[in-house]
Order: structure tokens, then C-alpha cells, then sequence
């Protein structure tokens, strides 16, 4: 059996998610992931914002922070920038990090800093009360959306791609072993890596939309289709279906190795010349006047005179 119990902080237990969520299965995944890693719990730093999939921070024993709506990722670039030799992994949902967050998301995917993220896409707005979200689809009932949504859903995999990310993945909280999978390799890939996690809300998203929690699993396991036979299919084949697996992955250069060479580089040169910047701050003393000597005032060049002077004769117009 699994030794889940080493992962998680069992005072905080029993959890807030309703019966039925997804979020746990994503939180099992996430734990064995982990464990095939290797990864030491004091090397491991889990970052989240606001909303369901966000509290699971609290049950995990890693080095973990909950901060405020939407800034997980700006929180978790300053824990990497800082300390690089962590593994930084960010938990968010699709409205923390795709609504008030989209600003960091879109960013960090374009620096290709190295943080894992982990995005629990149930298409709404869990924990406040069913309000429409952006991954919502066309036609969904929220609490802000009675008569169905007009808004054309987000892709965060296209996004995420479309804006830099090294690794990009898809999975459903359906079929757990290989999201276990998709989330280890974005925990080895060493930029910015997204895991978009397709999960349900059986209470506030399948209630709205008569969908039981069965019904809810069944939509996963009948509209995901593999990347690989996703790649033989027509655009009519694909209507109505999302691809899950890796989709994509190359390699780039991660930030924080970059910013690192850049301060050596830059502290290499400066105790190399020491001399010479020691001679420049000497010649700006040199040239600048003492306090309280007059600077003589530069003459005009005499264009600069005759237009003056002509400018002045004309002022009676």
C-alpha cells in the first residue's frame, strides 16, 4: 500500500472538498509522482492561491505557501529566483490562474522559469459559489450565467504553449496513472512546465448543468482522446473532444540558471577591472565642479542667436 500518510499533514485531515471531488484524486497522483521521484520533502516547495484545489497546500507536508488570488505563480517566482536548488511546484485552479492570475501565468510560461504547475480545471468557481469561469464552455449554467454562458472558453495548454512553455500536458482526474505520469515529467523538465488537470465539481458545476457525478466522470473518459490518435484524426473527428497527454515539450533555457550566469558574468568582470572602475569614478569627480563654484553658461551658436533674436521681432504677430 501507497504510504500516502508520509506526504500529508494528518492533523490537518479531515479535508473541505466536497464528497465526490476530484481534487483528491489529483492530490494522490500528485504524492505518488513525487515519491517516484525521490524528491526530499525539505526540497520540495508547493505554492497556491485562492479556491478549492488551492487549500490543498494545507494537507501536505512539503515546504508550502497559500497566498492570495491569483498571485501563486509571482509568489512562486521569487521562492525560485531565491532558492533554485528547490522544486517549486504551484497548485492553481482555473480561475486563480487564468482569470486574476492570467497576467503571471502568460509570464512565467515566457521566461521559462522552472516551476511545475498544476492546473485543476473544473470550469468553474468552486469554492465561492458557482460563478462562471474561464474554461467554462459555451452554453454552461453558472450562478453568474443562468440562461448558459456566450463566452468561448480558454485553452490553457494553447496559452501555455503559444507563450513559451517547455512542457505542456493534459490529463483528467478520470484516469488517475496517467496523470500520475504527466505530472512526474513536469516535475523532472527543468523551465516552465503546465499540467492541465480536466476535473469535476459534481456540486456546483454538475448540479447547475444536471449532471450527476457519474455523468461528470463519463464526460472525461468519453471526450479525452490520446495525443497520439488525436494526430490521425480529422478537425471533424476532434469536435467535442480534448487531447490529453504530452503536448508538448522542448528545451529552452530555465530563468533562473540564465539570471544566475548573468550576475556571475557580471561580478566576473567587475573584480577582473577593478582598476578601471576606480579611474572613472576619479574622472567624474575630476570634471565635476566644486560646491559652490559658478558654472559658466555655454554660448548660443550663432543660428541659435539669429533665430532667437528673429523670433523676438516677430512677436507682434
Amino acid at each position: 500500500m501507497f504510504p500516502y500518510h508520509h506526504y500529508l499533514r494528518l492533523p490537518m485531515l479531515p479535508h473541505i472538498w466536497c464528497p465526490g471531488c476530484g481534487d483528491g484524486i489529483v492530490l494522490k497522483s500528485l504524492l505518488r509522482a513525487i515519491h517516484k521521484l525521490g524528491l526530499s520533502k525539505d526540497k520540495v516547495c508547493m505554492v497556491s492561491g485562492i479556491g478549492c484545489s488551492s487549500r490543498l497546500t494545507g494537507y501536505v507536508d512539503f515546504n508550502t505557501l497559500h497566498t492570495t488570488h491569483g498571485r501563486s505563480l509571482a509568489f512562486a517566482t521569487g521562492i525560485k529566483m531565491a532558492r533554485p536548488d528547490l522544486t517549486v511546484i504551484v497548485i492553481t485552479g482555473d480561475g486563480d490562474a487564468l482569470a486574476i492570475g492570467g497576467n503571471h501565468f502568460i509570464h512565467a510560461a515566457r521566461r521559462n522559469i522552472g516551476i511545475a504547475t498544476i492546473l485543476f480545471n473544473n470550469r468553474t468557481y468552486g469554492m465561492t459559489g458557482g460563478q462562471l469561469a474561464p474554461t467554462a464552455p459555451q452554453g454552461a449554467v453558472a450562478t453568474t450565467a443562468r440562461y448558459g454562458s456566450i463566452d468561448p472558453p480558454f485553452d490553457p495548454c494553447r496559452v501555455a504553449i503559444a507563450c513559451g512553455a517547455t512542457y505542456v500536458a493534459r490529463g483528467t482526474s478520470y484516469q488517475s496513472q496517467q496523470l500520475e505520469r504527466l505530472i512526474e515529467g513536469a516535475i523532472r523538465n527543468p523551465g516552465f512546465s503546465l499540467v492541465e488537470v480536466v476535473t469535476n465539481c459534481n456540486i456546483y458545476y454538475g448540479r447547475p448543468n444536471r449532471m450527476s457525478l457519474t455523468d461528470l466522470l463519463q464526460w472525461e473518459k468519453d471526450h479525452a482522446v490520446n495525443a497520439k490518435a488525436a494526430a490521425q484524426m480529422t478537425p471533424e473527428q476532434l469536435r467535442g473532444k480534448f487531447t490529453v497527454g504530452v503536448l508538448h515539450q522542448e528545451a529552452r533555457p530555465e530563468y533562473s540558471a540564465v539570471y544566475a550566469d548573468l550576475v556571475a558574468r557580471v561580478q566576473a568582470t567587475a573584480e577582473a577591472k577593478p582598476e578601471a572602475g576606480m579611474m572613472a569614478a576619479a574622472t567624474d569627480k575630476a570634471a565635476a565642479p566644486a560646491a559652490g563654484e559658478d558654472v559658466p553658461e555655454a554660448e548660443p551658436a550663432p543660428e541659435e542667436g539669429l533665430a532667437a533674436t528673429g523670433a523676438g521681432k516677430g512677436t507682434g504677430a
